[in-house]
């Protein structure tokens, strides 16, 4: 436990250095999005990579989280602050709601059931244009203000979403770490196992799935509130497949691999702009390459492979 306090305090320590580092008014842009997709994919990995139930509509909770806090906010004059609890909760009882059915599936069934939710949310975003704003969007939307501070510039929105991930993270390391942590892991495994030693599985799997879409809520309020601008194509199917990857890159039942997932596919797109029309080819064949050879994802494959290095030096200099 004393350990995970000291990697965690590190971590913090330098996502909150990180502005001094880089300055650059582009580059904390995208780093402000590194943190965003941090949440959500730590929300995925809760469910994928602790409970091992897959949800290919993710980016469907993270959409009604944004468009929830921004029409309360700019159609109802609702507070910011108070606008982002009660999408949370809204998102989450949803979430609940809809688990009850859908958890009763498994593996390819549903994958397709969630795929179909987030298909769905997806198009509701776009024919409910007087809500919405349909596919031009909701714009308007203000920046979240505390104690006199607004926050409306790129190293104020740093803070602000880095604090939350951070927030987040912890809550996450700790939920993995206790007695729920573990009947996760159980369920995961084998639930008939779980339930012979007493873990309610089917309950277990809709609170995770409920708790996963409160955080991806938060995450999307966050992303409007930072952006004040949101529209359908950023909540769209290829972004759910894009936060399975994050995960599975970054390493199942890893929070710390989430955050490395995220950081990788987030950053990666930005150093191949310059790659023109062969970006896509080289972004899909390091994925691949990946998954081949790092089949545990980074977290773990990163520390196999210096282990595999200094071994390996080791046993020149004998």
């Amino acid at each position: 436990m004393k350990r995970d306090l000291l990697l965690f305090t590190g971590f913090s320590l330098l996502v909150m250095l990180a502005p001094q580092l880089f300055t650059g008014g582009y580059l904390m842009n995208v780093l402000i999005f590194v943190g965003i997709n941090t949440m959500l994919a730590i929300a995925l990995n809760l469910l994928l990579g602790y409970a091992g139930q897959i949800s290919l509509g993710h980016a469907g909770f993270f959409g009604l989280g944004a468009y929830l806090s921004g029409i309360l906010t700019t159609t109802y004059s609702l507070n910011p602050w108070l606008a982002m609890p009660v999408a949370a909760v809204v998102v989450g009882c949803l979430a609940g709601l809809i688990g009850f059915p859908i958890l009763k599936l498994k593996g390819h069934y549903l994958a397709m059931a969630t795929l179909g939710l987030g298909i769905i949310i997806y198009i509701v975003f776009n024919e409910t244009i007087e809500f919405t704003g349909g596919p031009s969007g909701l714009s308007g939307i203000p920046n979240l203000k505390l104690a006199g501070i607004i926050f409306d510039s790129d190293v104020k929105n740093y803070y602000l979403i880095w604090g939350m991930t951070l927030a987040v993270m912890l809550f996450a390391l700790n939920l993995a770490n206790s007695r729920v942590g573990r009947a996760l892991r159980a369920v995961h495994d084998s639930e008939v196992a779980a339930q012979v030693l007493g873990v309610n599985a089917r309950l277990l799997k809709v609170q995770i799935f409920a708790l996963s879409a409160v955080i991806s809520s938060l995450a999307g309020s966050l992303y409007a509130h930072t952006m004040t601008f949101i529209s359908p194509a950023s909540f769209g199917f290829n972004f759910s497949i894009e936060l399975l990857t994050m995960v599975v890159i970054g390493g199942l039942g890893s929070i710390y691999g989430s955050f490395l997932g995220a950081a990788l596919l987030t950053l990666l797109p930005e150093f191949l702009r310059g790659a023109n029309d062969y970006d896509i080819i080289i972004y899909g064949g390091l994925l691949v390459v990946m998954v081949m050879f790092m089949p545990g994802g980074l977290v773990r494959g990163i520390p196999a492979l210096f282990r595999k290095i200094t071994s390996k030096g080791e046993a020149g200099h004998a």
